[in-house]
């Protein structure tokens, strides 16, 4: 009895290693457009939520209506990808406050939220959400009157400080100050119009935010030479995409669309050269535009060259990043930790194979 159940479990081991490496292997591609994708590809339109009200990042410009920035370029980029082309009619912009883009997520009023958003531990496993790649490296930072003769938020004890509600801004801000033994007030509001607005009016001595944001809402100041960036950095924000958890097919597309605007950069392809590449020989630049057999689009439910339609519409990150926040716009911000990881930064694409 012993011997024949030794040849059985033998002849069972024999038989499952001629298994693995006669049959093919499974393959988890998709064959098309599933789930939100297909939503979106029926709807003819991404409703893509923004903030709206945040020069650089995203705000309607009021002499052409169009609304203009960083978050709105990747709005724009994630359209291109799914529609090929970029059209006033193929991506609604949906302006929320930060008290409701996580619901409108949840309920679907959104399929995508680029809104300044810092991706948090709770907000991961707690929201039902899910975050693609990070966009935009920020901390948290203090904006003071350039006359009131602080220089360090050691300098703040007794101050008065605006802030956005619902934000990780409140917490970070009051773990700074106790932290510090400092005595200090926060003013709520839910925009960051009113923020801006408060601090302009001497409603509150501090303004306290993203310093993007900061840099942003300060460049549409009546007086922006008035008011200056403390050094102090008192959070880690990495800012980026959400969408709803459970679509896998979805999650890669977002994903995947801005990971092509950074390899894009670090292959020196950009809006205004990205035919020239077309035709290259180089078998990674080939693969990653979606060019000959590369099936790469195939592999997410889009056009196989949906890069190419991605930099054509919005060009790679680093003409996103100048166009709307570089050292050359209103912001002027420098790239810092937002450069490529080859110009010691980190912006990083996984391998496109």
């Amino acid at each position: 009895m012993k011997r024949f159940s030794r040849a059985v479990l033998l002849a069972v081991l024999t038989f499952a290693l001629i298994a693995a490496f006669s049959f093919p292997a499974v393959s988890f591609a998709q064959d098309g457009a599933s789930g939100k994708l297909q939503e979106v590809l029926d709807r003819g339109v991404l409703n893509c939520g923004v903030n709206g009200q945040l020069p650089g990042f995203a705000a309607l410009n009021p002499d052409t209506n169009v609304m203009e920035g960083f978050d709105a370029d990747f709005c724009r980029a994630v359209a291109a990808a799914i529609f090929g082309e970029v059209t006033d009619q193929n991506v609604n912009f949906v302006q929320l406050t930060a008290q409701e883009r996580f619901t409108a997520v949840q309920t679907g009023q959104v399929d995508v939220l680029f809104r300044n958003t810092t991706e948090t531990f709770s907000r991961d496993t707690e929201l039902g959400l899910d975050f693609g790649p990070t966009t935009f490296y920020d901390g948290q930072g203090l904006m003071v009157r350039a006359d009131a003769g602080v220089s360090s938020i050691d300098d703040l004890n007794g101050a008065s400080i605006c802030t956005l509600t619902g934000t990780t801004t409140e917490l970070n801000i009051t773990e700074a100050m106790e932290s510090r033994g400092l005595e200090y007030e926060l003013v709520p509001f839910e925009q960051s119009s009113e923020t801006i607005a408060a601090f302009e009016e001497g409603r509150c001595d501090v303004l306290t935010s993203d310093r993007s944001q900061l840099a942003g809402l300060r460049s549409n100041a009546s007086d922006p030479g008035s008011m200056i960036l403390l050094e102090d950095v008192i959070s880690k924000e990495p800012l980026g995409p959400a969408y709803l958890a459970g679509d896998s097919q979805w999650g890669d597309v977002i994903n995947w669309t801005v990971y092509a605007t950074i390899q894009a950069e670090e292959f020196g392809i950009s809006s205004e050269n990205v035919g020239d590449f077309l035709s290259s020989d180089n078998e990674g630049i080939q693969r990653f535009l979606g060019q000959g057999d590369a099936a790469t689009g195939s592999l997410v439910g889009l056009d196989n060259d949906f890069v190419v339609n991605v930099i054509t519409a919005v060009g790679n990150y680093g003409e996103i990043f100048d166009r709307n926040v570089g050292p050359d716009s209103d912001l002027g911000l420098s790239r810092g930790q937002n450069a490529l990881w080859t110009d010691g930064g980190l912006m990083y694409s996984p391998p496109w194979r």
